[in-house]
């Protein structure tokens, strides 16, 4: 036994592993890869500083994960044209951390997270991930692009030393700092990048307006002396690697906030690589491969001194407008901010922070689709209400409560949705060759309904109710034929109405249990006296038939077996165990 599960562990972790397959795509355009690749290394050079900065932990780190994170995840992924690196979302998550743990509990968070991602993907449960309610993305998608540009605030302002909890007070403080000493240089400098981001990628799409303004407002601040706080000096090359921040102690205490990197690149990548595989032809990812890359690159990432890393929407669709056909492009856009670590440190160092802070700014505008947003706030009510609940809690107060707070909401609501279509029906039974009389006997003594959709605890009080206020008839026929599905909860609810029923003196037939139904009901207990007296059909003309049979020959002067009796004893759903 021992052997056969190490032959599958070993067997599921080949699987995950690169295949010589990767690689076929390779060969096919791989002028058209380089390109594709040096053009997302140009447009991801900026956001990797900007992503860096804003984590608190630093240019470098940012360029260091983009290289890393790239490289790993290029080669490990289970998508051909996904771009991993620094994102938005992740500084959002990772600001707090910084805060509460430093540095190096940043870089503990990044390992544990990576080995949650490794953990998920040899569970296969890649495709699990992606289930997630859309007002819940586009909330939290809207919320994070709202809590960047607060994180802006203070460097676009100018100001170097404002503080509080959360990131709205700490822009509030920035913005009161500014208003005493107001100087209008980097707010200058950050709207001018911002607003030729968005002008020229109107004008023209394909060109690197983000790296043009950057390097435009580099030059100007080096001309004109704007006092202006720059990036500071970057070590030529990467770090070298350190194992130094690992401490088994704090493992406890960052567990909750490697579970919530973890989710956030789970689910961010995932949804990039959904979004590559629609823009693209014949390209399909897989999610566990995607999942198991991922981890191993959040993995190594740290020890370079890195911060966590997930696939990046933005960069993998400028991949793949640009031509990308294979994994050969995304690790060419590493290799190439590799190379501009070693060439080009002395110049990077010297870009305004204000200018990164205009980047991100841009960027805040491009994450929000208006038209999005308006149509699902349109669309339901339940959708309206999850929306804006998950972006102000994203707002107000972290990114992992916003998204368990706005599933947890969508999954009343969807609850709440499929009871509604649990239905009891009246249904008129088939008069056969009978007589008037029986057939007014029949009218005024039988009833049968028919139990449409799913019985499980969402729906099973609404039934319980309606069924017991059954008055004036002497048989209830119970037609289950179209249950969708039934849980202990509806099978418990459905024997507490028919002991009711019987208590009144109402004889309770069953017909048409579907077999999966049928074995949860035994399980539980439900129906036992009724199936011990004969009282459960197959399907619902011989349950009528008996019905019938039962009103023609009634017990002895027109009246039900006493209380005592074993055909009177009320059926008991017993949930404790099942039946020996």
């Amino acid at each position: 036994m021992k052997a056969a599960a190490v032959v599958r562990v070993a067997e599921r972790v080949g699987a995950l592993l690169p295949q010589r397959a990767d690689w076929v795509a390779a060969r096919r355009a791989p002028r058209r890869d380089l390109v594709a690749g040096l053009t997302v290394a140009v447009v991801a050079l900026p956001l990797a500083l900007a992503f860096g900065v804003s984590s608190g932990l630093g240019a470098q780190a940012g360029l260091v994960t983009a290289v890393v994170a790239g490289a790993v995840a290029a080669v490990f992924g289970g998508s051909n044209l996904q771009v991993s690196g620094p994102t938005g979302a992740m500084t959002v998550v990772l600001v707090p951390v910084v805060v509460r743990f430093g540095a190096t509990g940043v870089l503990m968070v990044g390992v544990l997270a990576g080995l949650v991602l490794m953990g998920l993907a040899l569970a296969r449960l890649g495709r699990y991930v992606r289930y997630l309610p859309t007002p819940v993305i586009e909330g939290f998608t809207a919320g994070i692009a709202v809590v960047i540009a607060l994180q802006q605030v203070p460097a676009a302002l100018g100001v170097t030393d404002a503080h509080g909890e959360k990131v709205w007070a700490v822009a509030a403080d920035a913005a009161t700092r500014f208003a005493t000493h107001p100087h209008p240089a980097p707010i200058a400098v950050a709207l001018g990048v911002a607003a030729v981001m968005l002008l020229g990628a109107r004008w023209r799409p394909g060109l690197p307006f983000s790296l043009i303004a950057v390097a435009a407002a580099t030059g100007l601040a080096q001309a004109v002396p704007l006092n202006l706080a720059r990036i500071g000096t970057l070590p030529a090359g990467l770090p070298t690697p350190s194992l130094e921040f690992l401490d088994p102690h704090a493992v406890a205490a960052l567990v909750p906030s490697a579970l919530a990197v973890a989710a956030l690149a789970a689910l961010e990548s995932l949804l990039s690589a959904t979004v590559a595989d629609a823009m693209s032809v014949g390209e399909q990812h897989d999610p566990d491969r995607e999942l198991f890359g991922q981890g191993l690159a959040n993995v190594i990432v740290p020890v370079f001194g890195g911060i966590p890393a997930t696939a990046a929407i933005a960069r993998t669709a400028v991949n793949v407008r640009a031509g990308a056909g294979s994994k050969l492009a995304s690790l060419t856009h590493a290799l190439a901010l590799a190379v501009i670590i070693l060439a080009a440190a002395p110049l990077v160092s010297h870009i305004p922070l204000a200018a990164l802070a205009g980047v991100l700014l841009a960027t805040t505008v491009r994450m929000v689709e208006a038209s999005a947003l308006l149509a699902l706030a349109r669309s339901t009510r339940g959708d309206a209400v999850v929306l804006a609940l998950t972006f102000t809690v994203t707002v107000a107060l972290d990114l992992v409560t916003a998204v368990a707070v706005g599933l947890g909401v969508a999954v009343v609501l969807a609850l709440r949705a499929v009871a509604r279509t649990a239905r009891l029906e009246q249904v008129p039974l088939e008069p056969g060759d009978h007589s008037a009389e029986e057939h007014q006997l029949l009218a005024e003594h039988i009833v049968a309904y028919r139990l449409d959709g799913p019985l499980f605890f969402a729906a099973a009080h609404h039934f319980l109710l309606e069924l017991t206020e059954v008055a004036d008839v002497r048989v209830v026929i119970l037609r289950m034929s179209r249950v969708s599905t039934i849980d202990s909860t509806g099978a418990h609810v459905l024997g507490d109405a028919i002991t009711r029923l019987q208590r009144r003196g109402i004889t309770v037939l069953l017909s048409g249990i579907a077999p999966d139904h049928e074995q949860i009901l035994t399980t539980l207990g439900v129906g036992d006296q009724l199936r011990r007296n004969g009282q459960v059909f197959p399907d619902t003309p011989t349950a009528i038939a008996h019905a019938r049979t039962q009103l023609l020959n009634p017990a002895p002067h027109g009246r039900e077996p006493h209380a005592g009796s074993d055909a009177a004893k009320p059926v008991q759903a017993r949930a404790h165990r099942p039946r020996p």
